[in-house]
């Protein structure tokens, strides 16, 4: 057991997790294809009983995502943002926790050239994978910034929409995230994120566990948490559709939501 109030541990805990993915993807080496991959120890499986995938790149359908194959190969995502985002030519599409850049090089060509994308991450080893996807894929549209998601270095009302794709969980002070996506999407902006939410009765045991905060399972927000989150964050027409199981307590879901539009 872990204690799990400290939010720098958390943070800390996250990072060298995924330091370790960027590092192993970028040597070749198995990743393990899902949100915390076997390198981790984490029992959260990759695929369902049925030997269907629940994280990862399998989540990509190859005919529609347009991004570089080692970017969505090294994708540790709980599903495809984009596909749900209902981007537009000129938008700026923000990824919070972009990783290897799957998400954010999709984006980029969804919103064309005069359109903008841009991937925030607090990892090195993340940035540095994300920029080379970018330029071996000749991408030019795209901005890969250092940071973290509680804290968002972009000002308010700078971009149109905010993606994520199964990393709201792993922070340790989600409604200061949802407040930050807030203030940087302008009015009438979109949330819209893939993410992990927990069942109602998710038990102590596991909420208590490092390794299973950092496998997407221990930190993630049941429905109710997520609509009240969500809420007292200023963003409305809330949508939480859970689209496959990951975990004997946790469902992978896609999360939306709009900000008010200013008078």
């Amino acid at each position: 057991m872990a204690d799990l109030s400290d939010t720098d541990k958390i943070r800390e805990a996250v990072r060298e997790r995924y330091a370790s993915a960027a590092t192993a993807s970028a040597t070749d080496a198995p990743v393990g294809g899902d949100c915390c991959g076997p390198a981790s120890a984490v029992p959260v499986a990759t695929t369902d009983a049925q030997g269907r995938e629940v994280f990862g790149a399998a989540l990509y359908d190859s005919a529609d995502a347009d991004a570089p194959e080692a970017a969505v190969a090294a994708s540790l995502g709980c599903g495809v943002p984009t596909a749900v985002a209902d981007l537009h030519a000129g938008e700026t599409v923000l990824d919070l926790g972009s990783g290897a850049g799957a998400d954010v090089l999709i984006s980029a060509r969804c919103v064309g050239p005069n359109g903008h994308a841009i991937g925030l991450d607090m990892t090195d080893e993340m940035l540095a994978l994300a920029r080379r996807n970018a330029d071996e894929a000749g991408v030019a549209n795209v901005e890969f910034v250092k940071g973290y998601i509680e804290d968002i270095p972009l000002a308010g009302g700078s971009v149109d929409v905010v993606i994520s794709n199964c990393v709201l969980n792993l922070s340790g002070d989600k409604p200061k995230v949802l407040r930050e996506a807030a203030r940087v999407l302008r009015g009438g902006g979109r949330f819209s994120i893939s993410d992990v939410i927990a069942d109602e009765d998710m038990d102590a045991a596991t909420r208590a566990d490092m390794r299973q905060w950092t496998g997407c399972v221990a930190g993630a927000l049941t429905r109710a948490e997520f609509e009240q989150a969500l809420a007292d964050a200023g963003l409305t027409d809330v949508e939480i559709r859970e689209t496959h199981r990951v975990h004997e307590h946790a469902a992978a879901a896609i999360i939306r939501a709009t900000k008010r539009a200013t008078a």
